[in-house]
C-alpha cells in the first residue's frame, strides 16, 4: 500500500470545486484531506467534489475520514459529490449508507453537470 500521492484541488465549474484522490486514504490521509478540503472551499463554493478515479485502497479509517468531511460540509452548508469509485467501493459506500449522503455520479462530467 502506498500512501496518497497527490490531494490536487481544481475548480468543477462556477460553484464546485474537485479534490483528486490518488493512492490510499487511511489515518495517514487525514492531514492533507483536511487542507484540501479548506483549500477546495476558500472561493467559497457549495459543492465538492471527489474524484477517487485514482484511488488504490481505502480501509476504515479512510471512510471515517469522509464521515469527518460529511459532517465539516453539513455544518458549512456544503454538499459533498464522488465519482470514479471502482464497484468494490461503490458496495463499500451502500453498505455504509455513505451514498445517502455523499451523491455518487457515474463520471466527471455526470459530476459537474450535476
Amino acid at each position: 500500500m502506498s500512501e496518497v500521492q497527490q490531494l490536487a484541488v481544481r475548480s468543477g465549474g462556477t460553484n464546485a470545486s474537485i479534490i483528486d484522490v490518488r493512492g490510499d486514504v487511511t489515518a495517514a490521509t487525514e492531514a492533507a484531506l483536511m487542507d484540501a478540503y479548506t483549500h477546495a472551499t476558500a472561493s467559497g463554493v457549495r459543492t465538492v467534489l471527489l474524484d477517487f478515479s485514482g484511488l488504490d485502497y481505502m480501509n476504515s479509517s479512510g471512510i471515517g475520514l469522509l464521515v469527518t468531511l460529511l459532517i465539516r460540509a453539513n455544518r458549512q452548508g456544503q454538499r459533498i459529490g464522488a465519482f470514479g469509485l471502482n464497484a468494490h467501493y461503490r458496495d463499500i459506500f451502500e453498505l455504509t449508507r455513505l451514498d445517502e449522503a455523499i451523491h455518487i455520479y457515474d463520471d466527471e462530467a455526470a459530476a459537474t453537470a450535476g
